[in-house]
């Protein structure tokens, strides 16, 4: 396995791993370099965020449990798929089903965030449920996806982890996901 060579490296706050601006290529001269967050990492802030209840139109409320994130590489895109129950007034016994949603990402400045953007659903299934409700569930689904995970934060950057690219006029840039984790390159800040 041959890698490239680590040309600024700063330790991160708490011992993390070290900034950097080039990456382990694993025989790929087009890996992608800058600061690096890991799939553990994001699971784990997102796992401070779930369980989350949602009601819909009074008859029966949504739990969502954790999310479990899957990296999509090829589509620069992540994946959440996450356990959900359907229980209330309108069923007769709680229904367990699944709910997958795709999402982009994006870097906040205000609060040196990563958050999910761009979400699309890829799959809401009750198999126990009467088609009806399954239905009217399918039309709420977006609106749930949105909910769910609009904006939900995967990582946070601290202000010492940045200290090093501001000295250097540099600035979290576009983010892409990789086969670990992800990247988030650095660009120069505009003048």
């Amino acid at each position: 396995m041959r890698r490239r060579t680590l040309l600024l490296s700063f330790p991160l706050a708490l011992g993390g791993p070290a900034l950097g601006l080039a990456a382990d290529t694993e025989d790929r001269p087009d890996a992608p370099a800058g600061y690096p967050v890991s799939l553990e990492q994001m699971q784990q802030a997102v796992a401070q965020r779930f369980p989350r209840r949602y009601p819909v139109q009074g008859l029966l409320n949504l739990d969502l449990q954790t999310p479990r994130l899957r990296l999509l590489p090829e589509q620069n895109r992540l994946r959440a798929d996450m356990a959900v129950e359907a229980a209330g007034p309108a069923l007769n016994r709680a229904h367990q089903g699944r709910f997958d949603v795709e999402f982009g990402l994006r870097y906040e400045a205000s609060d040196r965030t990563l958050r999910a953007h761009q979400l699309r659903l890829a799959r809401l299934d009750f198999p126990t449920l009467q088609p009806k409700v399954v239905e009217m569930l399918n039309t709420y689904a977006p609106v749930l996806a949105d909910q769910s995970l609009r904006e939900v934060v995967l990582h946070e950057l601290t202000a010492k982890d940045l200290a090093p690219v501001d000295a250097m006029g540099m600035q979290p840039g576009p983010i892409t996901v990789t086969r670990s984790g992800l990247v988030i390159g650095l660009v120069l800040k505009p003048l």
